[in-house]
């Protein structure tokens, strides 16, 4: 598990354009994390690349 200062994190691109309702998310080699933008110091969610996929895939869908 990596810090948060260890990791890239990339905003939602479907993110509020007013910043207000925004979402990040940054892997490393096991896990993707995820967390909201507007206050890093609440806990973050963390998943598995392999449930990470699968959700992507399934969003896709629709």
């Amino acid at each position: 598990m990596s810090n948060d200062a260890q990791l890239s994190w990339f905003k939602s691109s479907y993110s509020g354009s007013q910043g207000d309702s925004c979402v990040e998310w940054a892997r490393d080699a096991v896990a993707v994390y995820v967390r909201d933008s507007k206050d890093v110091a609440l806990p973050r969610v963390e998943v598995s690349t392999r449930a990470w996929a699968a959700f992507v895939a399934h969003a896709v869908r629709g």
